[in-house]
């Protein structure tokens, strides 16, 4: 049996979980991955290109696939509204499951006091965290869509922190921090595509929240440079996240906290 998953803005993150899927063949299954770009030329070997820009309606319908994670950004798209709805009517039928990458900044009208599960309601306060809310409901509303947070990404290729530290420009401290590999949360969106009953909502963080302060110390240690100064303005604002549902659906993570991360980066 072939399961097709169309991976729709196939940026880093749907690579990586394209990979993933094209690595798990066996006995029980084959995987046909389509990534969806507007210029999908350079999809490495193994995608099946798609082309396609959701800003208008599409031309041609769109192959039947069996599931879909959708990675579309809020820069990338300024509204969700109109590209999933056209994304929507080019597909001939709702897939079977859809995973919709969000991002866990709508929380960000919380503070620190306590750490925010997934029983905890957005609170968005800027204009883009209102956008991925927005997107969010779009989703569940065309595709019944299960929703993915993911705290700040990190990994291969996602080294702005590191720049920071060996620029020496000026951090938050005090800010609390969480954050997850992205090798952890492409498992995570396959562990969703395949779950027979997952979750509505999964916050996708490594359970180890830290002061920024921690992580630009350690890295600095690593590289071999003094850490980058205190900002001026340093309230220790931020958010904790809880884990809790990640490991109960993943077990242990590959990278459980920031140093496992960023030591096998460096």
């Amino acid at each position: 049996m072939t399961t097709r998953t169309l991976l729709v803005g196939c940026g880093r993150l749907g690579l990586r979980v394209g990979e993933l899927l094209l690595a798990d063949q066996d006995e029980r299954g084959r995987h046909e991955v389509l990534g969806l770009r507007r210029d999908p030329s350079s999809l490495p070997p193994g995608f099946v290109p798609v082309a396609a820009d959701l800003s208008a309606a599409l031309p041609t319908p769109l192959p039947r696939v069996d599931a879909m994670v959708i990675t579309l950004t809020p820069s990338a798209a300024p509204s969700y509204r109109e590209p999933l709805a056209h994304l929507a009517a080019a597909l001939p039928e709702v897939p079977r499951r859809t995973v919709f990458v969000s991002s866990t900044r709508v929380l960000e009208g919380y503070d620190a006091s306590r750490p925010l599960t997934e029983a905890d309601p957005a609170r968005p306060r800027s204009d883009r965290a209102r956008v991925l809310v927005e997107g969010e409901e779009t989703a569940r509303e065309l595709f019944g869509a299960v929703i993915l947070r993911p705290a700040g990404i990190y990994g291969p290729g996602r080294d702005r922190l590191i720049r920071t530290v060996l620029e020496r420009r000026p951090v938050e401290h005090g800010r609390r921090t969480n954050r997850i590999h992205e090798v952890d949360l492409a498992r995570a969106i396959l562990a969703l595509l395949s779950s027979p009953a997952p979750p509505a909502l999964l916050h996708a963080t490594d359970g180890a929240p830290a002061l920024l302060g921690e992580v630009v110390t350690h890295l600095a240690q690593r590289l071999g440079v003094p850490a980058p100064p205190r900002t001026s303005q340093d309230p220790g604002a931020g958010t904790v996240l809880d884990a809790t549902a990640l490991h109960e659906l993943l077990g242990e993570l590959e990278f459980p906290d920031f140093r496992a991360g960023y030591d096998a980066m460096l």
